[in-house]
């Protein structure tokens, strides 16, 4: 598909292409909320709107789809971070199980952001955890699910992570 010269492949939550995007984003989280109360099953935008969720409220840069390894990324003191994005639904926040999607250790990334959307598809919690924990929690023998897949359950990541943002 070809892409207009205006069109930036990479851009900030406050940026013009960035802004109609998440403007379509935010219509989406009511169709997905409806066809999740109609069908009892998700549609399948988790991923884009923990996106959305990260970039609006941690000012992120996000890449474009399908961009290897990282989703955004940020500048901070150390430098240019590369983020992967999670996103995973929890319908009782006040009871968080389930895993994360899979995580590539053949990709490059410096962190992992885990954002929980609630049932509907707002963010209630952010958390980070570096490679370097992210790789030692996935490489603990013991489950087919982790080490062969790279999926974390959500509370181990969340033990080896900092919250990076919570709702009030």
């Amino acid at each position: 598909m070809p892409t207009s010269s205006k069109i930036s492949p990479i851009f900030r939550a406050d940026e013009s292409p960035q802004v109609e995007i998440l403007e379509v984003l935010r219509d989406a989280k009511v169709l997905a909320r409806r066809y999740y109360d109609l069908t009892g099953k998700p549609l399948g935008i988790t991923g884009e709107v923990a996106e959305y969720e990260a970039a609006t409220k941690l000012n992120l840069r996000l890449h474009p789809p399908r961009q290897a390894g990282y989703d955004a990324t940020e500048v901070r003191q150390e430098g240019l971070v590369k983020i992967q994005i999670k996103g995973r639904c929890i319908t009782n926040p006040q009871k968080i199980t389930g895993r994360m999607g899979s995580i590539d250790l053949r990709q490059v990334f410096d962190t992992v952001l885990l954002v929980l959307l609630d049932s509907d598809f707002n963010a209630f919690a952010m958390y980070e955890a570096s490679r370097d924990k992210v790789e030692a929690a996935l490489r603990v023998p013991g489950s087919r699910a982790r080490n062969e897949r790279g999926a974390l359950a959500i509370k181990q990541f969340m033990a080896i992570s900092i919250v990076r943002w919570i709702r009030d």
